[in-house]
């Protein structure tokens, strides 16, 4: 491995243990009691800030080193996959979430919470964000690519079940009645019989703003990463 594919994978080790290490674990209360909740998420999120940077500009001076073969029809994975994850992307930002920062309130006494897309998964922002990083390691199948996607997949899947953890410790009671008619996993609520889908509570203008965006993507994508999203 190269120095600077080695780079690439400081950086995404970096990005997960500043994440994984500390918002998630108690050493998150120690350093919000020390200095504020304020200025702890005004440092966090700079701290991020920097190792998305990092990852990606050490991503953009990796060489390619293979893994696997290139074929055609890989690139059909995110063709198919990166529109789902758009659209829960878009529906995870515009519904309103007990699972986002200072959202907590929303599952005070007499208010219902589940509506829209939570009724299919109660963290639809990170789902959609794996599931794009997922989709995008199969048509570049690199070293580079592995430890750039996979870092990103790893930090909102494995980071969608750490956040239920630490919701769970802090809301106790408000928490457990929430999980129990919700799932993290998608339509797994659902499946059990916990949890209905109601489609007018997500709405046709929420699907038309994900293929905008998706179809201005697919537009960009040569100018702005240098490859073509299409199968050649």
């Amino acid at each position: 491995m190269t120095g600077t594919i080695a780079h690439v994978a400081a950086a995404g080790l970096f990005l997960l243990i500043t994440h994984f290490g500390i918002s998630s674990t108690p050493l998150r209360g120690a350093l919000v009691a020390r200095v504020g909740e304020k200025p702890y998420l005004g440092a966090f999120s700079l701290v991020t800030v920097l190792a998305f940077w990092w990852l990606g500009a050490s991503y953009a001076n990796a060489p390619y080193e293979p893994v696997w073969l290139p074929a055609g029809w890989q690139a059909w994975v995110p063709i198919l996959v990166v529109p789902v994850a758009l659209f829960l992307i878009v529906a995870g930002l515009s519904t309103p979430n007990p699972t986002a920062v200072g959202q907590e309130k929303l599952l005070g006494e007499g208010q219902e919470p589940v509506r829209g897309i939570l009724r299919v998964t109660r963290n639809p922002f990170l789902w959609g964000v794996g599931l794009w990083a997922l989709a995008h390691i199969v048509p570049n199948g690199d070293l580079a690519s592995l430890f750039l996607f996979g870092s990103l997949a790893a930090l909102a899947l494995v980071g969608s079940a750490l956040i239920d953890i630490k919701l769970a410790r802090r809301l106790g009671p408000a928490w457990d009645r929430y999980a129990a008619r919700t799932s993290n996993i998608p339509f797994a609520a659902i499946l059990a019989g916990r949890q209905s889908f109601v489609w007018r509570e997500i709405g046709w203008r929420r699907v038309a703003a994900a293929l905008v965006l998706y179809a201005a993507f697919l537009h960009l994508h040569r100018l702005v990463f240098g490859v073509s999203p299409f199968p050649t």
